[in-house]
């Protein structure tokens, strides 16, 4: 596991997760962060627990949105990617005729 430092809403945070996640994690600490400092700055929501509910539903409603039926990704559940993408990508490869 490696350490991470990160800061989310002018807080430090050290976190830990497998070194081949970091940028992962990275990106998602930034999204968390943008999207607190978006409710933060329109004033309406004054303590920083309300407003990491507040971000925490937003992201949680994208989320659900993407994943519905209608949504970009259908029924796919989120463990389901890794090998649809995995499964994409060896159909490229024996298309381009690159499959190693």
């Amino acid at each position: 596991m490696e350490r991470v430092d990160v800061a989310i809403l002018g807080r430090d945070y050290s976190l830990a997760c497998p070194p081949e996640e970091k940028d992962a994690l990275l990106a998602a600490v930034r999204l968390v962060d943008q999207r607190m400092l978006a409710i933060k700055g329109v004033g309406k929501v004054a303590s920083n627990e309300r407003i990491a509910v507040m971000a925490a539903i937003q992201i949680a409603n994208e989320l659900l949105s993407m994943r519905a039926p209608d949504g970009p990704l259908g029924n796919i559940a989120l463990g389901d990617f890794k090998g649809k993408i995995e499964s994409m990508n060896e159909v490229l490869d024996e298309v381009l005729g690159t499959a190693v």
